[in-house]
C-alpha cells in the first residue's frame, strides 16, 4: 500500500517537472527569437523610407520612359477621359494595356514601334511574333494602316496596290457588266458581294482606311448618301482615314453635297474641288476629292 502511494507521488512529481521544463524551454526559445528581430521602425523612419522609395520609383520610371520609343510612351500613358470621372471605371483616366514584358526588350520594341504615323504598317510579322513569344502580350497598338475597305473596288486594283504596302483591303463589288468578284478573287484579294445601300458588315471602330472612287457620287439619293457616310464613320477607328476619291456632281449640286459631307464630323486633311471635263465643259460637271479623318476625341 505504501509502495503504491510512493509510486503515485513520484509520478506526480515527474509530471510536474516535465511541465515546468517544457514551459521554461518554450520561454527561452521565444525570448531568443524575439531578440533576433529588428526593432519596429518609428513612424518618422517609415515615412522617410516611403518617401525615398517613391523618389527612387519616380526616377526609375523617368529613366525607363526616356529609353522607351516615343510611340510606345504615347500609347501607354494615362489618357484623360473627355468627360472627366467615369463612375463605371472609377477613374478620370484610361490606361491602355500593353504586355508587362515589353519594356524588357527595348531594341525589339523600338523596331516594332518605328513606323510612319498614318502611313502603312511595316512588314514585321517575325518581329511581332518574337515579342509575343517573349511575353510582350498584348502588343501595343500602332497608328499605322493595316486593314481597310474599298467601296466599289471594281477589278481590285486599289486592294492589290495597297497589299504591296502591307495593307489588307477587302473590296465591295457587284458583277455589273462583268465578273468583277471572280476577277478580284483571281488576283488574290477578297471581294465582298455587297451593294452600296447595305450596312457595312464590320464592327464599330475597326478599320484604318475606307476608300471609294467613282461609286459615291450624285447618282446616289442624298438621304442614302447621308446614311452611307455615317456608316463609314462608324466602322473607322478614331484617327482612321476616309479617302473620298472623285465624287462627281453637277455644279449647281455643290451646295447640296458639301453640307452632307461636313455634317458627319470628319476632319478635313485634304480637300480638292475640280472640274470634270472629259465629257465637255458644257455639262458643268465637277468632282470633290478629299482625305477625311475620324477625330481622335469624342468619336467612339
Amino acid at each position: 500500500m505504501d509502495s503504491s502511494r510512493s509510486h503515485h507521488r513520484f509520478s506526480n512529481l515527474l509530471y510536474l517537472f516535465v511541465l515546468l521544463f517544457s514551459n521554461l524551454l518554450t520561454f527561452l526559445l521565444f525570448s531568443s527569437s524575439s531578440s533576433s528581430c529588428p526593432p519596429c521602425p518609428s513612424s518618422t523612419t517609415t515615412a522617410t523610407v516611403a518617401a525615398c522609395a517613391t523618389t527612387a520609383a519616380s526616377a526609375s520610371s523617368s529613366n525607363a520612359d526616356a529609353s522607351l520609343p516615343a510611340e510606345f510612351v504615347a500609347f501607354t500613358s494615362a489618357q484623360p477621359l473627355p468627360f472627366g470621372h467615369n463612375p463605371n471605371m472609377g477613374s478620370a483616366e484610361i490606361h491602355p494595356p500593353a504586355g508587362l514584358a515589353c519594356p524588357r526588350f527595348p531594341d525589339d520594341l523600338a523596331a516594332f514601334m518605328s513606323y510612319p504615323v498614318n502611313g502603312s504598317c511595316p512588314d514585321d510579322e517575325p518581329l511581332a511574333q518574337r515579342l509575343l513569344l517573349r511575353g510582350c502580350e498584348p502588343l501595343p497598338r500602332r497608328r499605322c494602316l493595316r486593314i481597310g475597305l474599298d467601296i466599289g473596288g471594281g477589278s481590285g486594283t486599289f486592294a492589290v496596290r495597297m497589299r504591296e504596302r502591307n495593307v489588307t483591303i477587302v473590296s465591295t463589288t457587284m458583277n455589273l457588266n462583268g465578273p468583277f468578284s471572280s476577277f478580284m478573287a483571281a488576283r488574290g484579294v477578297v471581294p465582298l458581294y455587297l451593294s452600296v445601300s447595305q450596312r457595312l458588315p464590320f464592327f464599330d471602330n475597326t478599320l484604318d482606311l475606307v476608300h471609294s472612287m467613282h461609286v459615291l457620287s450624285n447618282w446616289i439619293p442624298t438621304t442614302l448618301l447621308h446614311f452611307t457616310l455615317f456608316d463609314i464613320y462608324r466602322v473607322l477607328r478614331p484617327g482612321g482615314l476616309f479617302w473620298l476619291d472623285h465624287f462627281f456632281f453637277v455644279e449647281p449640286q455643290m451646295g447640296e453635297y458639301v453640307p452632307v459631307i461636313d455634317c458627319v464630323g470628319f476632319k478635313k486633311l485634304r480637300w480638292e474641288v475640280g472640274r470634270k471635263l472629259d465629257r465637255g465643259p458644257e455639262l458643268r460637271e465637277m468632282y470633290i476629292s478629299a482625305l477625311l479623318q475620324k477625330p481622335l476625341k469624342n468619336s467612339w
